[in-house]
């Protein structure tokens, strides 16, 4: 990132063009408003200072995953210090964004199973909150919905153009608030949760998404949020509504699980390289770092700790 401002500013550089996924796409978003500050571009990732311009992006996408194409947002990683933070800024609104599906038939079944990993966690972050609508509900309802069905059809035809389409659109929706409207904060704990663990181990970020998320529902589940489980269960798997509701809770979080087992996601932190030698130093990272304590349901750092330890 660092190189791209410097690169920018020596050169005037006028217009930047992302081609690549979320990744290569929040970078640019990142170079953008550093090239036009004139101080250390992690002044603006950190919101020590704000942006007053940026150099306009235009972006061609070829992973259905993140939806920045289509928000302000991005996630920057510092290495030094095990940093990942999400960084929203309005001047980092692409100017064009190119969605043609067929850039994505390439694209390995890893990378298709864990970007549909991550824009399931994405409605996920947002559907479990406090206050929502029925509209959003039943918008975002359909969108795990659709992600489900079209990556397991992009899985075993990777040319299918329908299925790219819609799992692209559906990924677009992401993390531009359409999702949200109406809704409570959820805190994005997964999120929260999931960047310590690529930021020290440098994981791919829809895996241990997918590997944290059961565990995450398990240890919240409780008086207070089993009712939201029950309409997660019943409106997005079937499950049938006629039965105690603790149960419907854990039938459901059980299918999350065998869903994202289904699509040849590894499901334990041991199978992508992570051992139980730094889960205290991580959890005390996330719970100083990302203010899950105010999320839906807090989690303190001991929460963390297991939720981590559960995960391996």
């Amino acid at each position: 990132m660092l190189d791209g401002v410097k690169i920018c500013k020596e050169n005037d550089i006028d217009v930047i063009l992302a081609v690549g996924g979320g990744s290569v796409l929040d970078c640019s978003k990142a170079i953008a408003t550093g090239a036009k500050y004139d101080g250390d571009p992690w002044d603006l990732i950190s919101y020590k200072a704000f942006a007053t311009d940026s150099i306009p992006i235009v972006d061609i996408i070829t992973l259905a995953a993140t939806g920045s194409e289509y928000d302000c947002g991005g996630v920057i990683l510092r290495t030094e210090t095990n940093d990942k933070i999400g960084y929203m800024d309005s001047h980092n609104f692409p100017a064009v964004s190119f969605l043609d599906p067929t850039y994505t038939f390439t694209v390995s079944k890893k990378q298709t199973a864990a970007g549909c990993a991550d824009a399931m966690n994405h409605i996920m972050e947002q559907y479990f909150c406090e206050d929502s609508t029925l509209l959003n509900d039943g918008f975002m309802e359909a969108g795990l919905k659709s992600l489900m069905t079209n990556a397991v059809k992009c899985l075993e035809n990777p040319e299918d153009y329908t299925a790219r389409a819609e799992m692209m659109l559906t990924c677009t929706y992401g993390c531009n608030g359409i999702y949200a409207l109406g809704s409570s904060y959820s805190g994005w704990p997964c999120h929260g949760i999931e960047h310590a663990l690529s930021a020290y181990y440098d994981i791919t970020h829809g895996e241990g998404l997918a590997i944290i998320t059961p565990r995450w529902m398990k240890h919240i589940l409780c008086e207070k949020t089993v009712d939201r489980f029950v309409k997660y269960g019943v409106n997005v798997f079937g499950i049938d509504a006629n039965q105690d509701k603790f149960e419907i809770a854990n039938q459901a979080i059980d299918a999350t699980y065998k869903f994202f087992e289904s699509i040849n996601i590894p499901m334990h932190l041991k199978d992508v390289g992570i051992d139980d030698s730094r889960i205290g130093e991580m959890a005390h990272h996330i719970a100083v770092n990302e203010g899950l304590e105010e999320a839906w349901f807090p989690l303190l750092e001991d929460d963390l700790v297991t939720i981590l330890t559960e995960s391996l």
